[in-house]
């Protein structure tokens, strides 16, 4: 006859798992012999073995009685369902893996190889890390909500980046949000030039975005990840309106400029 240890140890499990097994009616609780112990039988032992069997093949705990007491027609049939349902749980797995594996991918997980070709081209104007995060992050928002429009989007953007004006706004925003505090001739200089473009592009009918302006939400959460990521686009923000613009991922104009 054997302790609860011993039991445990003979069958390949842990004390724990024993009353366990126990508490669910799993395996049968012995009796306390004079001295207040439980001793186990060999059928115990037997038991034991088979529920551990069971259970590190992978048939759940609340089946594993019933298969236990099962004829031999009935035991194969249970087998069969549940190497289904493991087949069906491996299937899941894999998906799984192949998602983990395109975590790997970083922007690509969320992007079109498009957006990644625009990002790349930052990087290679000089566009900080921090600023580029900011671009991705907007991008992933568009492309959520225009997954078609954004593909479409991505020569023109691409080829904005040969403009002059547009490679100093970028430096030069890198440069503020690169620093600590940041310096505000830095920030009306940018809104100078945000300005003026969006003048240039106004004016030659560039900035009309159809019918996609007429979705106030991601022009909203585009703007207010922003503000989120920095504080200082705040005051970027009140220098445009002082220029006439509202916003920054949509501008609109206020007001025709003075002369």
């Amino acid at each position: 006859m054997l302790t609860i240890s011993q039991l445990a140890a003979y069958a390949g499990v842990t004390v724990r798992a024993v009353r366990h097994y126990h508490q669910i009616g799993l395996l049968p609780e012995p009796e306390r012999d004079a001295s207040g112990y439980r001793r186990y039988s060999a059928g115990a032992v037997v038991s034991l073995i088979r529920i551990r069997i069971l259970a590190n093949a992978g048939v759940p705990l609340s089946q594993i009685g019933q298969m236990l007491e099962a004829d031999a027609s009935t035991f194969a049939a249970a087998v069969e369902e549940i190497d289904r349902q493991l087949g069906d749980e491996i299937a899941r797995l894999e998906a799984s893996r192949k998602q983990i594996a395109q975590l790997a991918a970083g922007d690509r997980l969320a992007l079109a190889p498009e957006v990644i070709t625009y990002l790349d081209r930052l990087r290679d104007i000089g566009v900080s890390e921090r600023v580029v995060a900011g671009e991705r992050d907007s991008w992933i928002l568009m492309s959520a909500r225009w997954p078609d429009r954004v593909r479409e989007w991505m020569p023109g953007k691409i080829a904005q980046l040969d403009d002059p004006q547009l490679v100093r706004l970028y430096r030069i925003l890198s440069e503020i949000f690169e620093s600590d505090t940041g310096d505000d001739a830095l920030l009306v200089e940018a809104a100078d030039i945000l300005a003026s473009l969006a003048e240039q592009a106004y004016r030659s009918g560039e900035i009309d975005l159809g019918e996609v302006a007429q979705d106030d939400l991601p022009f909203d959460l585009l703007d207010a990840l922003a503000v989120e990521s920095d504080s200082r686009v705040q005051r970027l923000l009140d220098l445009m309106r002082e220029r006439g613009w509202d916003g920054l991922a949509r501008l609109e104009r206020l007001a025709e400029p003075s002369t």
